[in-house]
């Protein structure tokens, strides 16, 4: 019988977590209202969380074990399980149990009312630190005004995606994913679900202060053209300064003022004028990269081997496969 559920869970480096985070996924499993997937997406562990991973899949037959030829990143990694997912109602959450996998009940309490895509907000983050909650919060607050959309706070990717949601999220092409703004774009009737996010069961965390900056930059580019607006106003600004600064100058010439002589103004409105057009010039730049990413139209991953699917692998729905993004 085709599954119902489908579970999407990303994995990088996880092997110290991953008996407990498998023995919560059976249980979860077996609480369900009716047949269900795990779908385990090895993002090119360099531990030997693959090793763990296929063996389930071998030994259960409702796990599935995915694993890339490297290291592709958690929002595509995300991206290669939903592509693979043949349930109904594709549940998404990380491997470190801070996203518990019994909240998605809930979720699929929420799913059963009627809604399309049913995100999970967190009440509470412990184990974090203070400064990674305030510039988490503040990210949110910059992108809410900035974007368009109305991207939800204290959110990551921990939802639950009905077929037709996921199918309009899996038309969307571009290489630089941010999936949490990709599902609040794609509208739909969505739900929330509240919880408190425990601290990891194990390990350590895989998205260093580098990543996370990454991720953020991925969000802003991808969903606001407020640098671009920035870039313009701010050259339009410095132009002017510069105009009314000439204008100033020539008064004072005209009027015969005696004023300080030297190079100290010049060489400071030089730097300053360099300075501003270097970097809007850069955040230019950030997004034209994009645009070359974007044409060159390279698969999103690679495959290296998968365990668990039958031998070809369709959506529920009897749509195909992006055949672009497979190995």
């Amino acid at each position: 019988m085709p599954p119902v559920y489908s579970l999407v869970i990303p994995i990088f480096n996880e092997e110290a977590v991953l008996p407990l985070l498998l023995r919560r996924l059976d249980a979860l499993l077996d609480a369900l209202d009716a047949p269900a997937e795990a779908i385990l997406v090895d993002d090119g562990s360099l531990d030997a969380s693959p090793i763990v991973l296929e063996a389930k899949a071998r030994s259960d037959a409702r796990y599935r074990f995915v694993r890339l030829s490297r290291n592709f990143g958690h929002q595509i990694a995300i991206t290669t399980g939903m592509e693979r997912a043949s349930g109904h109602a594709v549940i998404v959450m990380d491997a470190d149990l801070q996203d518990p996998p019994e909240v998605a009940l809930d979720m699929i309490a929420k799913w059963k009312e009627g809604f399309e895509v049913v995100y999970a907000e967190r009440l509470t983050r412990d184990g974090e630190s203070r400064f990674k909650r305030m510039t988490a919060d503040l990210f949110y607050r910059l992108l809410g005004r900035m974007s368009e959309i109305d991207i939800p706070r204290n959110v990551g990717d921990f939802r639950l995606v009905d077929r037709k949601a996921l199918d309009a999220f899996l038309a969307m092409p571009e290489r630089d994913r941010f999936v949490r703004g990709m599902f609040a774009w794609i509208g739909f009737r969505q739900a929330v679900v509240k919880f408190h996010r425990p601290s990891r069961a194990a390990g350590e965390t895989k998205y260093s202060l580098a990543k996370m900056a990454r991720l953020a930059a991925s969000g802003v580019v991808s969903f606001s053209d407020a640098p671009l607006r920035l870039a313009l106003w701010t050259g339009l600004t410095i132009s002017s300064l510069a105009i009314l600064y000439g204008l100033w100058v020539i008064a004072m010439w005209a009027l015969n003022a005696d004023f300080e002589r030297g190079w100290s103004s010049i060489v400071v409105l030089v730097t300053f004028i360099g300075g501003a057009n270097m970097l809007m010039t850069g955040v230019l730049g950030v997004y034209v990269g994009r645009i070359h990413s974007e044409v060159k139209r390279r698969p999103l991953y690679v495959v290296e081997r998968e365990t668990g699917f039958a031998p070809r692998v369709e959506a529920a729905s009897g749509r195909d496969e992006p055949s672009a993004r497979r190995a």
